[in-house]
């Protein structure tokens, strides 16, 4: 079910998928969804991560493809991308800056500026 990773305090790992309807992506959050991969559930441990991506699995009429991407906790305490796939995943679309590229383009920006 997820591809050989197995979520762990070393290892954590957040669920992601792509909504249904928009087709952008999702992450699971106390088992409903956010388009904000910062707001994202982070698990550490392997049979409640298992347990949530079944229930992400039962919920075909939300969200495509649910899966266990790792990731780290950032030093805010929020969840960070570890692979270059997921931190791609996030930033959305890239053939263009539009919608939430140009969002997360622009909060780069601001966050540099401080």
């Amino acid at each position: 079910m997820s591809k050989g990773f197995t979520p762990s305090p070393a290892t954590p790992a957040v669920i992601t998928a792509n909504d249904l309807r928009m087709g952008h992506c999702v992450w699971m959050r106390d088992g409903g969804w956010t388009a904000d991969p910062r707001e994202a559930e982070l698990f550490e441990d392997e049979a409640i991560a298992e347990l949530a991506l079944l229930d992400a699995i039962a919920q075909a009429n939300v969200v495509v493809g649910p899966y266990l991407a790792e990731a780290r906790r950032g030093p805010d305490g929020r969840p960070e991308p570890t692979h270059f796939r997921e931190a791609f995943r996030r930033r959305g679309p890239s053939n263009y800056f539009h919608g939430k590229q140009a969002e997360f383009a622009q909060s780069e920006v601001e966050a540099s500026n401080v």
